[in-house]
Formats: C-alpha cells, sequence, structure tokens
C-alpha cells in the first residue's frame, strides 16, 4: 500500500509510519502546504519525495484541484493527515482515496483544534485519540480505531500533547494503516467495519488498566524502583490487597509478593489440606495431607534448609499447632485463607512477618483465565495452566504398572511440578515432595539435584520406592539410571521424546514403571 501524508508541521504521526511501516504500507510522497514545515526535511532524510502545495489567494478548492495534482503521478491508494491546517472540502475528499486523520481526543468528544484545552476544562479522567475517516464534517467522519491514555492531577496541554501523542496516536494510527494495507477495513454507509477485530481469550487489540496500590522499598534489588498495581476486577484470592493480621509486620517488597503470589498459585492446586513453602519462586517443599499441620510438617521436611526465610501457602484455615510448627523457623510470609485466634497469637510472635488471609482458595476457585509476562516493548499472553490430570489421562508404557499409591503420588507431583522453574523434576512420595530439581538447563542435572536433595536435605524421608516427575519429556534414558540409583521405582512425563523407546526400555530393564500424560508442565518464570 502507498501512502501519501499531509502535514503543516512536524508530522510526527508520519515519521512514525513511516519508520514502522505497518503492514508493509509505504509513504510515498508527503505533501505540505507550508515550504517551511519540518515534517519535509524529516521525509527527504528517509528518502521519501515532497511536495508543497501553498495557498495563492485562489479559492478552497482550486487550492485542493492543485493538491490532488501534485498526488496525481503518486498513485497512492490511502492519504495520512496529521496535523494538516485545513479544511477539506468534497473537491478532495470525492476525488482522493480514502483519507484519514488522527484527532487529540476521544471523539465525539471535544473536537476542534483546542481539544486538550477542552479535555482540562471538562474535568475527564480519560482522554485519548481518535483515528478517523476525513469527510465534509470537520472531526466527524466514521471512527476507525480510538486509543485512551488517563488524565492525570497537575496535567497541562503541553503534558497531554505529548502523553496522547506517544501513548495513543504513535498506537492507533500504525494500528489504522496497518488494517488498511491487509485489506480489512470497509467504509459504507457512515460506518466502519474491520476484519477480525475481535474480542475473545486473545482480543485483537487490549485495553487493560490497574491503579497503583502501594509503593515498594525497591525492586528485585536496591538500586531498582518499584510499585505494585491493583486490579480491582479480579475476583480470585490474590495477595494483592489481602488483609493483614499482623500490624507490626514488614511491608511487603517485590520478591515477597512475587514468592506470595507463586505459593498462592501452587497451593489453589489442592482440595485436600496442603502446605507449601516456596524461596526464589520454586517450591521448597509441598504436600497434602489428612491434617493441615501434617500437611505443613511434611512440606517443611522435604527442604527445611532451603525453606529458611521462605513463603508459607496454606489452602485451610491455620490453626495453632500449624502456626506452632510455622514459627519454628525463618519464614518471611504466611497466607490462608484464615486463622484461629489461636493461631494468630502464635504467629505474632514473629513481629516482622505478614500474616496474610485471602477468600476462596481451591481449583474450582480460580477465576482468572490467563497469564501474563512483561517484555521491553510487549506483552506476552498465554491461557493460565489449570489442567488437572485424572488417572485416565494418563498412559501406561512399561511393562511393570503403577501401583495405586504410586498413581496418587504422579498426580499429586504433576500439580506440584507445573509450578517448579523448568527444567523440572521433582521426586514425590505419597501426596508430599521429597527432593525437588528446579531451573536446571539439563534435565538429567535436574533428576541430579532432585537425588541430592532428597538424600542429603530431606528430614525423614526417602526417595525410595517413590516417584519422579518430570515436566517434559526425557531426552535420554541416562535420566531413568540417575533416578533408580536414588531408590525412584515410577515414573511420570509427557512422552514425545524421539528416543522414548530406549527410555521404556531402561526402566524395563531396571523394573521401573512408567506412564505418559501427553501433556508437558513447562514454566519459564
Amino acid at each position: 500500500m502507498k501512502i501519501a501524508g499531509m502535514a503543516s508541521n512536524r508530522g510526527r504521526n508520519l515519521r512514525n509510519i513511516a519508520d514502522r511501516a505497518p503492514g508493509g504500507a509505504e509513504l510515498s510522497v508527503v505533501l505540505s502546504n507550508d515550504a517551511d514545515a519540518p515534517v519535509l526535511d524529516a521525509a527527504a532524510d528517509r528518502g521519501i519525495s515532497t511536495e508543497v502545495v501553498e495557498r495563492e489567494g485562489d479559492s478552497r478548492e482550486a487550492h485542493e484541484e492543485r493538491i490532488l495534482d501534485a498526488l496525481a503521478d503518486y498513485d497512492v491508494d490511502l492519504v495520512c493527515l496529521d496535523g494538516y491546517m485545513r479544511v477539506l472540502t468534497e473537491t478532495f475528499v470525492d476525488a482522493a482515496p480514502t483519507t484519514l486523520n488522527v484527532h487529540p481526543s476521544l471523539l465525539p468528544s471535544f473536537p476542534g483544534q483546542d481539544a486538550h484545552e477542552q479535555v482540562l476544562d471538562a474535568g475527564v479522567s480519560v482522554t485519548g485519540c481518535t483515528v478517523h475517516v476525513v469527510t465534509e464534517e470537520v472531526d466527524g467522519g466514521p471512527i476507525v480505531t480510538q486509543e485512551t491514555v488517563p488524565v492525570y492531577e497537575g496535567d497541562d496541554e503541553s503534558d497531554l500533547t505529548e502523553r496522547v501523542l506517544h501513548e495513543a496516536e504513535f498506537r492507533a494510527y500504525p494500528r489504522a494503516v496497518e488494517w488498511f494495507a491487509e485489506d480489512r477495513v470497509t467504509v459504507a454507509d457512515g460506518e466502519v467495519q474491520v476484519d477480525g477485530d475481535e474480542g475473545g481469550t486473545f482480543p485483537t487489540r487490549r485495553t487493560t488498566s490497574e491503579d497503583r496500590f502501594a509503593d515498594l522499598r525497591y525492586g528485585e534489588n536496591p538500586h531498582q524502583d518499584a510499585a505494585v498495581y491493583e486490579d480491582p476486577t479480579c475476583e480470585e484470592a490474590s495477595v494483592v490487597g489481602a488483609t493483614q493480621h499482623n500490624p507490626e509486620a514488614n511491608a511487603l517488597s517485590y520478591n515477597n509478593y512475587n514468592d506470595t503470589d507463586g505459593a498462592l498459585d501452587l497451593i489453589k492446586e489442592f482440595e485436600r489440606p496442603a502446605a507449601a513453602v516456596i524461596k526464589h519462586a520454586n517450591p521448597a517443599g509441598c504436600a497434602t495431607a489428612d491434617t493441615l499441620a501434617d500437611a505443613y510438617e511434611r512440606a517443611l521436611a522435604t527442604d527445611p534448609k532451603s525453606a529458611f526465610g521462605g513463603i508459607v501457602a496454606l489452602n485451610r484455615t491455620c490453626d495453632a499447632a500449624t502456626a506452632e510448627q510455622i514459627i519454628d523457623s525463618f519464614k518471611v510470609v504466611v497466607i490462608a485463607p484464615g486463622y484461629t485466634d489461636d493461631a494468630l497469637d502464635v504467629l505474632r510472635q514473629k513481629e516482622s512477618m505478614p500474616i496474610l488471609e485471602v477468600d476462596g482458595i481451591g481449583p474450582d476457585a480460580r477465576t482468572e483465565t490467563v497469564a501474563e509476562k512483561s517484555l521491553v516493548g510487549g506483552r506476552l499472553v498465554q491461557e493460565r495452566d489449570t489442567q488437572q490430570l485424572t488417572r485416565d489421562d494418563l498412559e501406561v508404557v512399561t511393562e511393570a504398572e503403577p501401583s495405586e499409591e504410586q498413581l496418587e503420588s504422579m498426580l499429586f507431583g504433576w500439580q506440584v511440578v507445573k509450578h517448579v522453574t523448568s527444567n523440572a523434576v521433582i521426586f514425590t512420595s505419597g501426596t508430599e515432595t521429597v527432593g525437588v530439581g528446579a531451573g536446571q538447563l539439563s534435565r538429567v542435572d535436574a533428576v541430579k539435584v532432585a537425588k541430592m536433595k532428597a538424600e542429603a536435605d530431606a528430614e525423614g524421608k526417602s526417595a525410595a520406592g517413590g516417584v519422579m516427575v518430570s515436566d517434559a519429556f526425557f531426552p535420554f534414558p541416562d535420566n531413568i539410571e540417575v533416578a533408580a540409583e536414588a531408590g525412584i521405582e515410577a515414573v511420570i512425563q509427557p512422552g514425545g521424546s524421539k528416543r522414548d523407546e530406549e527410555v521404556i526400555e531402561a526402566c524395563d530393564e531396571l523394573g521401573l514403571s512408567m506412564v505418559f500424560t501427553g501433556q508437558r508442565a513447562f514454566r519459564h518464570d
């Protein structure tokens, strides 16, 4: 698609479109009614042809005829106005290709040249820009797209000019051009239709807004400033805004928020009483049991050394017996759906430890459907990993069949391994972790770490007779050999390796049972 740009001054939107080439569109010519307009030099620097058609005392229509003549040789498909300070008549609009303009407000509100002044006078809290098709009606043609930005206390016209330009116009105008370049836009009967501009889980356009909940002392490190923002529409249990039962406690840090969020996400997996201890966004231990106190004891016993300074998450009301165990070693945060009075009395002995309460913990209480990760210059969005495997999902691929207890342990371990940084391998026994191998570059190293942690750091438990859980397939049989050395007797993994048969053969030779899930459980942050 070839574009003709028309501007009377700097033409920063045209320069942005030229540099980004949305949808492969090419800015073929820039025309101005002012020979001294800075946009002409900017276009020339980019190798774009320029034209000047100044007013010569002739009528508006005659001037537009000269503009059309100047553009005639360029065979353009679209005209983009950017601060072109002349009202166009039907002489131009009827003869030219579809013509777009960007206006610095959310039309139909605040038309005219003083849009920012009108916004400030009206006291609105949100403004933005509108890309519309140009008609004879000033600032009134069919709307193609809009983009919003906030208006803050103390803003002046200069603030709004820069914010609307950089945060709204630089997004909306290229988007509109791309739609036209991709032949997705239909303009008919005073309306605009855009094919594929749809909503759903992954909408074409996302407009999000969060409110700053708190300033933090610093980010991951003291030299980084940080804040936490809240989505007030979130109905799911969240660390942001959780009730704080220890007024003397330290304020949560950036890392506290991140780790507590991970701990809470893990504990939501289970229906039975469950406890988890998280350190640096990974489980140091997790367990379910008939009582919460037993679950916590077994979770902590996985790796009490690594659990030092960790986050405790519980999915039942914390009682005094559980609280006594929690304060027996250093923990930085505890989060649960409730606390008995006796438990609070115990926990408050640790004056600096936040005691957080949230509502609705459990697999059926999860309402958020997507997970997000910020990138420099963008954002990744994916469906949340809420898979809950059942025994019917498991394919036994070895000669040996797993026992009922091993199957239960496999399913428990699968819910935990989803929350361990890949490459992830964990050892489980019953419904408790025994060893955790997290974040290794090599999967065999992940097995070795899980083995080492089980042998060196687990208290009162052993991998002997247990289950090995892997978040992705095993590429080589050496993983199985290392696990067997630790006493592992059953394996659960996704399957799908070119060497699956070699891995299965290794299990058969060593007498291990193994099941494939057909699903993997990567976690990369």
